[in-house]
């Protein structure tokens, strides 16, 4: 093969690589510098990405695109030197903040001496990973199978329910949102991603969140029917549909249903797990234990991606035994560099018991926020959520979006729920301190004052 055969320029394309290589060991830049940067990266989203991400991205900043370069603690930093207090928290990511110093040192450590695995022989972190989880997770949760990212451990919860029980149905609710591949985006609530994609799995149903009895309905009806139901599906509490929390009662009703039907039930945690809401699972708040729970975002320690679910002795049946291969085998499920991050995470958080500050904080976040609802009822519906996952319903998206614009304006990071506005979430990391949320509350109370007058 020749030069003649390749559409680049090898020359050219190792020069352009070294320049950006090189800007990745610098920490500060130069104004021309940093002007080259920012053109480039609108180049890059434009014509290589997305020419709707920088759209879509843009949302609520200014005319002037902001570029993320450094972070630290609840705070991102812009290329220009802009600051941002986090409140959105990578949609649950930095529950331990940003570039945590004990997380981030192990996995410096780790990288010193492997970072992937060879696939053949055993890697260890893996074994100890596991074993945590255990030890953490409630009742008689035991295996963990590691991936990579959320959709994929929710397929992998899927997957597991249909062989350990042998039924092929599957009850969700309207609202959820469990991920966007295939069988995940199957199982979400939100017809927005589902229909680009119909038909997609089709043996599943979708019951109003919070009604048990509606789900009681379902599986009866379709098991009457000679039906076999493999799954209920949930979020402990909803958060991309607006940070809805179950009724009383709910979760524990939920699981008399499966018990009474066989069914496997299935926690969704990415989001609401490793302490976010108080707790270190949202299930614990009920007293619930699922046959099988996802978990992700902010168990990598908000420095590497790792998710994974974990689930009872009576799921890994003779048939996964006998070929463990088939459920999954991610290339770089459960890799030791992430592992590691995993493992600083959880010690991190029971050390410094984040669950607890994320209670507390938000005790102290909630009301101030209920208050400005009272202040402001032309603007705000309503003010709910527990621990750090807060939502802020507007009575609507146009207002949601102008008040989620005036606080990106005064340094505060915040964002709809992925479809629109009209909920905004506030997420900011458990180690965010009071200070950081009064001056937060502060610009809050500026930009209401600033909306009301404008409508």
């Amino acid at each position: 093969m020749t030069q003649e055969d390749f559409k680049y320029d090898k020359k050219e394309t190792i020069a352009k690589l070294d320049e950006v290589l090189s800007y990745i060991k610098k920490d500060h830049f130069d104004s021309e510098t940093i002007k080259k940067i920012t053109n480039d990266t609108l180049e890059g989203f434009d014509n290589y990405v997305s020419p709707g991400w920088l759209k879509y991205r843009k949302s609520v900043s200014t005319d002037v695109a902001v570029l993320e370069w450094h972070d630290e603690g609840s705070i991102d930093y812009g290329l220009n030197g802009e600051e941002f207090i986090d409140f959105l928290g990578g949609f649950g990511i930095y529950t331990f903040g940003h570039r945590n110093k004990e997380i981030l040192e192990t996995v410096q450590a780790q990288l010193k001496h492997q970072a992937l695995h060879s696939q053949e022989l055993l890697d260890p972190l893996r074994s100890y990973l596991a074993k945590a989880v255990s030890d953490i997770t409630p009742g008689d949760l035991q295996y963990s199978f590691f991936t990579n990212g959320g959709a994929e451990a929710v397929e992998m919860s899927l997957k597991l329910a249909r062989i350990a029980t042998g039924g092929r149905w599957y009850i969700s609710t309207v609202g959820a949102f469990h991920g966007k591949s295939m069988g995940a985006i199957s199982v979400g609530g939100k017809g927005t991603y589902r229909e680009p994609y119909l038909p997609m799995v089709q043996q599943v149903q979708h019951v109003e969140y919070g009604n048990a009895e509606d789900m009681r309905k379902a599986i009866a009806n379709l098991q009457a029917v000679g039906e076999k139901v493999a799954a209920i599906i949930l979020e402990p509490v909803q958060g991309e549909a607006g940070i809805k929390l179950p009724p009383k009662g709910y979760l524990q009703e939920v699981r008399k249903i499966a018990d009474e039907f066989g069914v496997a039930l299935i926690f969704d945690e990415i989001q609401t797990g490793m302490g976010r809401t108080g707790k270190i699972w949202a299930s614990e708040w009920s007293g619930v234990t699922p046959d099988i729970m996802t978990f992700g975002k902010a168990f990598g320690g908000g420095i590497m991606p790792i998710t994974g679910i974990v689930f009872t002795k009576k799921m890994w049946v003779q048939q996964l035994i006998d070929n463990p291969w088939l459920l999954g085998s991610p290339t770089f499920g459960g890799n030791p560099l992430a592992c590691s991050a995993a493992l600083a995470a959880i010690r991190y958080m029971i050390k410094y018991d984040i669950p607890k500050q994320a209670f507390e904080k938000g005790e102290y976040l909630i009301p101030k926020l209920k208050e400005y609802a009272k202040k402001y009822p032309e603007l705000i519906q309503e003010v709910r959520g527990i621990g750090l996952m807060i939502g802020i319903e507007f009575n609507t998206t146009d207002i949601g979006y102008a008040v989620s614009k005036g606080l990106f304006s005064r340094g505060v990071m915040t964002a709809g729920t992925l479809v629109n506005a009209k909920t905004v979430r506030m997420e900011p990391p458990a180690i965010v301190t009071y200070e950081q949320i009064d001056t937060v509350l502060e610009r809050f109370g500026e930009t209401l004052e600033e909306v009301s007058k404008g409508l």
